[in-house]
């Protein structure tokens, strides 16, 4: 039987508790396992190692009194649209891609809209869109995990407001071409087409060069996973002026906190930094497919720094047998279409080493066999 608060016993006394929205209550809630993640961290697809050396020097400058001031987020926004070659009215920082989404959501949604995501996705569209309206619409790829482009082509409606797609996507690790994501904003001109481009560093193609000729597109960038900010917060949208308007009136004006802001310059002053750490993974997501690939793991093509593995009916076992090794990895099991799936981040050779070394041993450990799985396609 469940145990009354104090402060419930007083409203439960007082008769109900004040309600919020019937879509608030209705929305699903998303809690990553983010408690106790001491070990080598394969499992959120984080900058494994570290942030540009000048981001620490950055930090070590910082004053006690700088602490004390409101951040203001628009003179980083200049150096953010000179660095991408954009004017600094098309481009809005934001606290990450989280709040990307959700001001998206906000600004361009009301109930009865529709919204459009192919699954398995990044959860938090699903959470930031029902909080708008219940017409969250879905397009849930086949067993290859390809992006489906005609069916989704299919699925859009005149009541499409709003369309999200993310590529390269997480957790598939598929990509969706530019012209693909070109055709999609053409053939939905009443809505805004968000592409979420959160791990581009680890592909390198994208649709911010189209954005002055495709006056309903949005791409979102985020400085968490190569530039290895996650910490602070800081993400990017990019756009038409107008449509970044809309989505600066919906936005805090301290939404950046001002330690992200003074140290964003310096991680995205330094290429050299950046281009090392985008080769590793390049290079250990090689190195990790080989080894998948010898153990008999089942994987699909990945352009970003993970990969998703088939496991089958073991699939908590390993993550924890990974643990006791020192390893953490994501469990993407309930994701649609996912059964039996984990993911592991691609990190530095270091990291992709101590990795294949851990899964040998788990996989041993386990008594897993690839028929637990199945070989890989």
């Amino acid at each position: 039987m469940a145990v009354l608060t104090e402060t419930e016993n007083k409203a439960d006394a007082a008769g109900t508790v004040p309600q919020p929205r019937a879509a608030v209550l209705a929305m699903p809630e998303y809690h990553p396992p983010l408690a106790g993640r001491d070990a080598l961290r394969l499992d959120f697809n984080e900058n494994t190692l570290a942030p540009s050396p000048r981001v620490l020097e950055k930090l070590q400058k910082l004053t006690s009194e700088g602490l004390t001031i409101y951040p203001e987020r628009q003179p980083v926004e200049r150096i953010a649209a000179a660095h991408f070659g954009l004017s600094v009215d098309q481009v809005l920082l934001t606290n990450g891609v989280d709040e990307a989404i959700h001001l998206m959501a906000c600004a361009f949604l009301d109930e009865g809209d529709e919204a459009l995501i192919c699954t398995p996705t990044f959860f938090m569209y699903d959470v930031s869109i029902s909080m708008m309206t219940t017409g969250l619409r879905k397009v849930q790829t086949d067993d290859t995990l390809a992006f489906p482009f005609e069916r989704f082509l299919a699925a859009i409606t005149p009541r499409t407001k709003l369309i999200i797609v993310a590529s390269p996507n997480n957790p598939t690790g598929a990509t969706i071409s530019r012209e693909q994501l070109l055709a999609i904003a053409a053939a939905a001109p009443q809505a805004v087409l968000m592409v979420d481009e959160a791990y581009f560093h680890f592909h390198g193609e994208t649709t911010m060069g189209d954005i002055g000729s495709v006056p309903n597109l949005i791409v979102a960038r985020t400085f968490s996973k190569a530039y290895g900010l996650a910490n602070l917060r800081v993400g990017m949208v990019a756009g038409d002026a107008r449509l970044i308007g809309f989505l600066r009136k919906v936005s805090s004006p301290y939404n950046v906190n001002g330690v992200a802001l003074a140290v964003l310059p310096e991680a995205l002053a330094d290429e050299d930094y950046l281009n090392w750490y985008i080769l590793q993974v390049h290079q250990g997501r090689e190195r990790m497919y080989t080894a998948l690939e010898e153990l008999g793991v089942r994987t699909w093509p990945s352009a970003s720094n993970f990969i998703l593995m088939d496991i089958g009916p073991k699939h908590k076992e390993l993550v924890a047998a990974m643990r006791r090794h020192g390893v953490l990895l994501r469990d993407r099991s309930t994701d649609p279409g996912c059964d039996g799936y984990v993911r592991i981040t691609i990190g530095t050779e270091e990291h992709v080493t101590r990795g294949i070394a851990a899964l040998r041993a788990s996989l041993a450990e386990i008594g897993w066999t690839p028929a637990e799985g199945r070989a890989r396609a």
